[in-house]
């Protein structure tokens, strides 16, 4: 089964922005629809960005404007760039992949997480 590792994450000062990386160790080109959800403390687990294997995407309306989420099925990374960010993006931030069209549906893989925090 292909694994998702993600990098990227760390402290940043709000306002500031990271590039969160996800790396597949095999074909992505096999998931459908692949996205990054947050996990903040004492909160659910949310979808914050989603891309499909024809590049349309999909945003929370806390981040839209903010945040682009891209896929490059050469290098079998998925990226998430955040701008401007702020207290309330603080979570831990997993990457997601399903041959579904959408999440929730068959079979699902996720990496195992990535902290940011931001600070006001």
């Amino acid at each position: 089964q292909v694994q998702l590792v993600e990098s990227g994450g760390g402290l940043v000062q709000a306002g500031g922005s990271l590039r969160l990386s996800c790396v597949a160790s095999g074909s992505i080109s096999r998931f459908n629809f692949m996205g990054w959800y947050r996990q903040a403390p004492e909160k659910q687990r949310e979808l914050v960005a989603g891309v499909t294997s024809g590049r349309r995407t999909n945003y929370a309306d806390s981040v839209k404007g903010r945040f682009t989420i891209s896929r490059d099925n050469v290098k079998n990374m998925v990226y998430l760039q955040m701008n401007s960010l702020k207290p309330e993006d603080t979570g831990v931030y997993y990457c997601y992949a399903t041959p579904a069209n959408s999440p929730g549906w068959g079979i699902s893989v996720w990496g195992q997480g990535t902290q940011v925090t931001v600070s006001s």
